[in-house]
């Protein structure tokens, strides 16, 4: 499909939607399996014309509407709700020791797999009113060949998701009364100044999920005192006031940073993968209080990076400013 046939698409999509023939099912979506850490995920695409179009175009009418249901807590895949408004929320929450002197950490069994069709289609009926709308969802609902589950990487699935979840988030808030609250995606977390408050609060969100949304909560939850220990959650582990790289992510990056170490050392000229990889380091780093790791393996690696992006990347695209970098790794904190 090139550029100058845009419109000719577009006007082909929207006949086919007023017409109601537009039909989506299990053969449309390509599969492919990756290894993510220690399990295996199975990931389903659709094809850019005409199915993710049709579904970015759906979410442009309906995601205002979403986003009234979501709470301020619901973070990954909203709109300004990414990695840096969890961390905001945890430092904000952590501030208060006697409020989060213990931690409920819960997770979901199987989230995407196990999200019910005909509970989520009730649910859809409870905010949407419109019929054609109802059935293109449903229609895309019910394109995983299953009765339950989302397809992981379907444009949709992830507010969808998110949507599935979100009353019991309300419930969280107005109904057992939680102050302190994240949820990224199926991943919960609930801080309280009492032990036995998070056990009943569990029993409550447990008896929830598996009756409302028949969902199941993976057995290895905890209730922990942060005072004692910190709470790992999305790559940092967040003590009162400050917060660390996690202890695995850490000497991953330790390791990168020696071996490119290395091969400045002896002027072998990096990969575009390694600077990369190596630059998604420098971005969590600069969001934690680790300018002590900064300074030991960053910082004499730093001549290689400028090098690497000012003769092998901006050289090929001089558009693109050198500013962002230049800040990013110059970045320095206030301990």
């Amino acid at each position: 499909m090139v550029n100058a046939s845009e419109e000719y698409f577009l006007t082909k999509i929207q006949k086919v939607l007023k017409e109601k023939r537009y039909f989506i099912s299990a053969k449309d979506y390509s599969v492919s399996t990756i290894r993510d850490k220690t399990k295996s995920r199975e990931l389903r695409k659709l094809k850019y014309y005409p199915h993710r179009i049709i579904q970015r175009a759906i979410m442009l009418q309906i995601e205002k509407y979403f986003m009234q249901i979501f709470t301020d807590f619901t973070c990954a895949s909203v709109k300004w709700r990414w990695m840096t408004h969890v961390m905001k929320l945890m430092d904000q929450y952590m501030r208060d020791e006697k409020g989060t002197a213990y931690c409920l950490k819960i997770d979901i069994s199987k989230f995407y797999p196990n999200v019910n069709h005909r509970i989520l289609k009730k649910l859809l009926r409870k905010k949407f009113k419109d019929k054609d709308l109802l059935k293109l969802l449903d229609m895309i609902v019910d394109s995983f060949p299953w009765k339950r589950g989302l397809p992981i990487w379907s444009y949709l699935s992830q507010f969808l998701a998110n949507f599935y979840l979100s009353y019991c988030d309300h419930r969280l808030k107005e109904t057992i009364h939680c102050k302190y609250v994240i949820r990224y995606m199926d991943d919960i977390v609930i801080l309280w100044e009492s032990k036995r408050r998070l056990r009943y609060v569990f029993r409550r969100l447990k008896g929830y999920l598996d009756g409302c949304l028949n969902l199941r909560i993976k057995p290895n939850y905890q209730i922990f005192p942060t005072g004692e220990r910190w709470v790992d959650y999305v790559w940092y582990r967040y003590f009162y006031w400050y917060k660390l790289l996690r202890k695995r992510t850490a000497e991953k990056f330790k390791k990168k940073a020696l071996k490119l170490k290395e091969k400045q050392d002896k002027w072998i000229m990096r990969t575009f993968k390694e600077w990369c990889s190596i630059n998604s380091y420098i971005w969590r780093i600069c969001h934690c209080d680790s300018y002590r790791l900064y300074e030991k393996y960053i910082d004499p690696i730093i001549p290689s990076l400028n090098r690497y992006y000012f003769y092998e990347i901006s050289n090929k695209n001089k558009n693109k400013t050198k500013k962002y970098y230049k800040k990013l790794i110059h970045k320095k904190w206030k301990i």
